[in-house]
C-alpha cells in the first residue's frame, strides 16, 4: 500500500488516469447490468409431463409413469425422484445435486425420454420435458374485461393484444388465463344412437373423414403443372348437422338425427374477473437474463399504444407489476448509499474543518463504488437486493479507510509542518499496513459467504 501511495504522489497524472479509467469502465458497466429483485438461481430440477386424456390413474401409473421413471432413473446425478399419476396426466420430477449443470441434466433427460416415446400408449401425447426456471414467474400481468361473450373476448385479446405484446424485446412468453377458445361441440343422444345401432366411434370417424382437405395430385398440361386439392372442410356450423354418419335401411343417418351441434367455447379450466366482470388475464414472462425493469417498461409502452385502439367498453388494468417492488427496494438501497457517502463527508468536515480534505473523502467513496460495477458485470451478476446490500456494507469499509488515512496525513501537515506531498507518503507509510490488515480482517468475515454450499449458497454467492 505504501509503494502505491508513493507512486501516486510522484505521478499524479498516472493516478488520475487510473481513477478515471476505473470510473469510466464502471460507469459503462452499470448501464449494461440487469436489474432484478433477487439473484438468478439455476436449480437443477427437471420435470417430465405426459398426458393421456381419459385414462384412469391406475392406467397412467402402469403404462406411462413407470415407463418414464425406468428411462430417466439412469441419468447421473439424481438426488431425488418423485412422481404423481392422476386422471389423464402423469408427472415425474427429478431433483439433481447442486453440482449438476441444469442444461446438461435437461439434455440427458430429453435423450432418455426420446427412447420411450414408441412404448407409450397410442393415445398419449409425447412427453414434455421442462427445466425449472425462476424467470418463469410472470413479471407483469394484465386483466382485460368487457361486457361481452368470453369466447369473443378471448379471441380479441389473443389476436389484438397477446400477439403484439410478444413482439416486445425481452418478452419470453405471454400466457392467457380465464379465456375460452371457440369450440364446436356435438351432443349425441344415446337413445337415438342405440336406436340406429351406431357407436360414438362411428360418429367421430364420420366427422373426421368428412371435414378435411387432402392433396389430389398434380394436373399436367404440357409444360404447365397444377396442384389439385380435394376440399371438404366445413365452413359453417350448420353443415355439421348434414354429416352422414351411416346408412341404415337405405336411409342416411345424419348428425341432426342423433344429436345437436352447439357453437360455443371450450370447457373452462381457469377463471378471471375484474371489478366483478368476467375478464381475461395476460401473464407476461421475460426471457432468462433480460433486464426486468426494461422489459416491463417496453411492455407498458406497447400496451399504451394498444389501448388507444381498443373499444370503449373494454377495460385494461394492471394486476401484477414486479417492477414496483424492484424499483422501491433498489431506490431504498441507493438512498442509503448516497446518505452514507454524504454523512461521511460531513463528519470529515466537522472534525478536520478543511474543505480540501472533505472533497477528497467525498470523491473516494463514489469512485470506489462506481468501479465496483465493472467487477459485478465481469462476474455476470445483476443489480439486485443482494449485490446492492453488499455495496452498502462495503461503503463502511471505504469510509473507514479514507477517513483514517486522510486524518493521519492531515496530522503530518498540521502538527509536523510537512508539505502535502511528503505528508501523504509518510502518513500512508505509518498506518498503511494497519489499515490494510483491518480491511483484510473485514473481508475475512464477508468473503466466505460467497463459498457457502446448498441453495442458500447459490442465493448468497453474489453477496459474498
Amino acid at each position: 500500500m505504501q509503494w502505491l501511495a508513493e507512486i501516486c504522489v510522484h505521478r499524479p497524472v498516472f493516478a488520475t488516469v487510473i481513477v478515471m479509467f476505473l470510473t469510466v469502465v464502471g460507469g459503462f458497466s452499470f448501464f449494461t447490468l440487469g436489474v432484478d429483485r433477487f439473484p438468478k438461481i439455476d436449480i437443477p430440477t427437471i420435470s417430465v409431463s405426459t398426458s393421456n386424456p381419459g385414462a384412469a390413474p391406475a392406467e397412467i401409473e402402469s403404462e406411462v409413469t413407470d415407463t418414464v421413471e425406468g428411462a430417466v432413473s439412469t441419468v447421473a446425478g439424481i438426488d431425488q425422484m418423485t412422481s404423481s399419476s392422476s386422471r389423464g396426466s402423469s408427472n415425474v420430477t427429478l431433483n439433481f445435486t447442486l453440482e449438476k449443470d441444469p442444461d446438461q441434466a435437461f439434455q440427458e433427460v430429453q435423450q432418455k425420454v426420446s427412447t420411450i416415446v414408441n412404448r407409450l400408449p397410442e393415445n398419449a401425447d409425447p412427453p414434455v420435458v421442462r427445466k425449472s426456471d425462476p424467470d418463469a414467474t410472470p413479471v407483469l400481468q394484465y386483466a382485460v374485461s368487457a361486457p361481452r361473450n368470453v369466447v369473443a373476448l378471448t379471441d380479441f385479446v389473443e389476436t389484438q393484444i397477446q400477439d403484439r405484446i410478444q413482439t416486445v424485446d425481452g418478452v419470453g412468453e405471454v400466457v392467457v388465463y380465464g379465456g375460452r377458445d371457440r369450440q364446436i361441440k356435438i351432443y349425441i343422444n344415446p337413445d337415438r344412437l342405440r336406436a340406429y345401432n351406431l357407436s360414438v366411434t362411428q360418429v367421430a370417424n364420420a366427422i373426421s373423414s368428412q371435414n378435411q382437405e387432402l392433396p389430389g395430385g398434380n394436373l399436367i398440361e404440357g409444360a404447365k403443372t397444377s396442384g389439385l386439392r380435394t376440399i371438404s372442410k366445413l365452413t359453417e356450423v350448420d353443415q355439421f348437422n348434414d354429416i352422414v354418419v351411416a346408412t341404415v335401411n337405405d336411409f342416411p343417418v345424419k348428425i341432426r338425427d342423433i344429436g345437436r351441434v352447439v357453437d360455443g367455447g371450450a370447457d373452462a379450466t381457469s377463471a378471471a374477473s375484474l371489478d366483478g366482470i368476467q375478464s381475461v388475464s395476460l401473464a407476461v414472462r421475460k426471457q432468462p437474463g433480460s433486464n426486468t425493469i426494461s422489459v416491463i417498461s417496453g411492455i407498458k409502452q406497447k400496451m399504451a399504444e394498444i389501448q388507444k385502439n381498443l373499444p370503449p367498453d373494454m377495460k385494461v388494468a394492471v394486476t401484477r407489476d414486479q417492477s414496483e417492488f424492484i424499483e422501491n427496494s433498489l431506490h431504498a438501497i441507493e438512498e442509503h448509499l448516497v446518505l452514507g457517502g454524504l454523512f461521511a463527508a460531513v463528519v470529515v468536515f466537522l472534525f478536520l474543518w478543511n474543505f480540501r480534505s472533505t472533497i477528497i473523502s467525498a470523491l473516494a467513496i463514489p469512485t470506489s463504488i462506481i468501479a465496483a460495477f465493472a467487477l459485478i458485470a465481469a462476474l455476470g451478476y445483476s443489480l439486485n437486493q443482494m449485490t446492492m446490500l453488499a455495496l452498502t456494507l462495503m461503503v463502511g469499509i471505504v469510509i473507514d479507510d479514507a477517513i483514517v488515512v486522510l486524518e493521519n496525513i492531515y496530522r503530518y501537515v498540521e502538527e509536523k509542518g510537512m508539505n502535502p506531498f511528503q505528508a501523504a507518503i509518510e502518513g500512508t507509510r505509518e498506518i498503511g499496513l494497519a489499515v490494510l490488515a483491518t480491511t483484510l480482517s473485514l473481508l475475512a468475515v464477508f468473503v466466505p459467504v460467497g463459498f457457502m454450499t446448498g441453495i442458500v449458497g447459490r442465493f448468497m454467492s453474489s453477496f459474498g
